[in-house]
């Protein structure tokens, strides 16, 4: 099976993970894990970057709206830091996201998808945006 690339939104409470096709053209979301201790979230994603194959790591940078980076960067940036050291060989790229919840928030809207459930599959779906983001700068 050939390797997969991974889409990471990560937040406080919920990380949400996508996942590209074979092709690398399409990113399907593929679940949201509930934050805990910091070696469980990263035994978790460990065990998908091997489900999926995948090394390289679409990681959702969440600027501010002018461009530049805030404390959420750090924090995001930090969390990357502990995927390399879990796991040296992954590849993470860091992805402007500063849209990509809003655009899914507003998809789930359009799709008419009732608060609760968008509450529950929002991390998830702004991993896809990011994921489905730099699949698309690819074929540019």
């Amino acid at each position: 099976m050939g390797q997969r690339i991974l889409g990471l939104d990560v937040g406080d409470r919920t990380v949400g993970i996508a996942a590209s096709d074979l092709l690398k053209m399409t990113a399907q979301g593929v679940k949201t894990i509930r934050r805990g201790e910091l070696a469980d979230d990263l035994a978790r994603l460990d065990e998908l970057m091997h489900e999926y194959d995948a090394v390289q790591l679409v990681v959702g940078l969440p600027r501010n709206m002018n461009g530049t980076e805030g404390e959420r960067c750090e924090f995001v940036r930090s969390f990357a830091a502990e995927i390399k050291k879990m796991r040296p060989d992954a590849e993470i790229i860091f992805w402007d996201e500063r849209l990509s919840t809003v655009a899914a928030s507003k998809s789930l809207i359009a799709a008419d998808v009732s608060r609760k459930k968008r509450k529950k599959v929002i991390d998830k779906m702004a991993a896809v945006f990011i994921l489905q983001g730099y699949l698309d700068s690819l074929t540019k």
